[in-house]
């Protein structure tokens, strides 16, 4: 790929719009500075939050907007597409790349020229049912419908989202792309010893740990993990590293009983050394980056049988699959783990092979290359 703007010498300039610094941050960094090694010219444009600096630090440039995730109110959000369409303007990126419902609309309004939306998942809208939730995804549906037609892509995580926007006819097959997630960097992630450190500070006994690491919203599964650590108690311990999402409306604060807490943990290396079973019982994902990272370090998993979660496990050969809100299934499945040191091992060794050709972020930033190559 030729590294610059069409019909002049300058750098290709490509901007990230995302509606949280944190996820721009955590799940799009390693795509971003693989291109800027490849000499783009790279920007970040989200909320000033407490990862906004560390994108400057790196020697990309951060731009602010203000957005409310949660708001529905129309006024608030002519505001933010006006101010994004202001940004765009002065910026004129060569490609806007943009993630999650909120920006992936709203950039495809801000009159940028060469637009790439990224749907990383459906979100609880397309999970809960009830009138409101119904209402509201057909608005994302309709807005999807309307404003994809000024996107030169939609690239999606798992192939279950893009069908299901194909077959509804939101989005023509034609503009869809599949790349499955935003990449892990394998050597980063490795199978390391467990982190004997961590494991004083933790107070954690001889029993087997099982780790789970999400927001803590209802739609991760988090009561199931819970009732699941209630049956199996006595057999392992149950830990639980996450923020609360304070900005999301299933946010919660469950009864941790029989669960070791943790927070929001920025040491996941370490925190994923030390598990024997890690676990996602999500109700649906685009691709989980937790997953990735769990199983690049050759760590055995119990996720459910949901979109994205089955894109990474494949049942009986890196991991378990178990239904949905189904939480004897899965505290079953944790305890075969429990009981079976040989079965962790091949299950590791298999799912560090299937992120190594998969999902290396080599990979997935070749594919993203591909896709602006077509539309420059």
């Amino acid at each position: 790929m030729t590294f610059r703007a069409p019909n002049t010498n300058q750098p290709l300039k490509i901007a990230f719009l995302s509606h949280l610094d944190l996820n721009l941050y955590l799940f799009r960094l390693p795509i971003m500075l693989e291109l800027k090694k490849k000499g783009l010219e790279v920007f970040a444009i989200v909320p000033n939050g407490i990862y906004f600096n560390k994108f400057r630090e790196l020697g990309i440039m951060a731009i602010d907007y203000k957005i409310k995730r949660e708001s529905l109110n129309m006024l608030n959000e002519i505001k933010t597409i006006k101010n994004i369409r202001r940004i765009i303007k002065d910026l004129n990126p060569d490609i806007l790349h943009t993630f999650m419902h909120k920006p992936n609309i709203y950039g495809n309004l801000s009159g940028a020229k060469n637009i790439v939306n990224t749907i990383t998942g459906l979100g609880s809208f397309f999970i809960n049912k009830g009138v409101k939730p119904k209402s509201v995804k057909m608005i994302i549906e309709n807005l999807y419908r309307f404003t994809s037609k000024n996107a030169k892509r939609v690239v999606f995580q798992n192939s279950d989202d893009l069908n299901y926007f194909v077959l509804k006819g939101i989005i023509p097959k034609k503009k869809t792309t599949l790349i499955k997630g935003s990449g892990i960097n394998t050597h980063e992630f490795r199978p390391i010893p467990k982190n004997k450190v961590l494991i004083k500070n933790l107070n954690i006994d001889e029993k087997p740990v099982v780790l789970m690491v999400a927001r803590v919203i209802k739609d991760k599964g988090v009561q199931e993990y819970i009732k699941a650590a209630e049956i199996l108690k006595d057999r392992a311990n149950f830990l639980y590293a996450g923020d609360i999402d304070r900005g999301n409306k299933n946010s919660f604060m469950p009864d941790w009983k029989n669960v070791k807490y943790l927070g929001f943990r920025t040491d996941m290396k370490e925190l994923i050394s030390i598990c024997d079973v890690f676990v996602l019982p999500s109700y649906r994902e685009g691709i989980p980056r937790t997953l990735l990272e769990a199983a690049s370090m050759a760590k055995p998993i119990v996720t459910t049988n949901s979109v994205g979660c089955r894109e990474i496990v494949q049942d009986g050969k890196n991991g378990f699959l178990v239904p949905i809100k189904d939480h004897i299934s899965l505290a079953k499945k944790i305890n075969t783990l429990i009981n079976n040191v040989e079965l962790r091992k091949q299950f590791g060794i298999s799912g560090r092979e299937k992120v190594l050709k998969e999902f290396d972020i080599k990979i997935i930033v070749n594919e993203y290359i591909k896709v602006y190559e077509e539309i420059i």
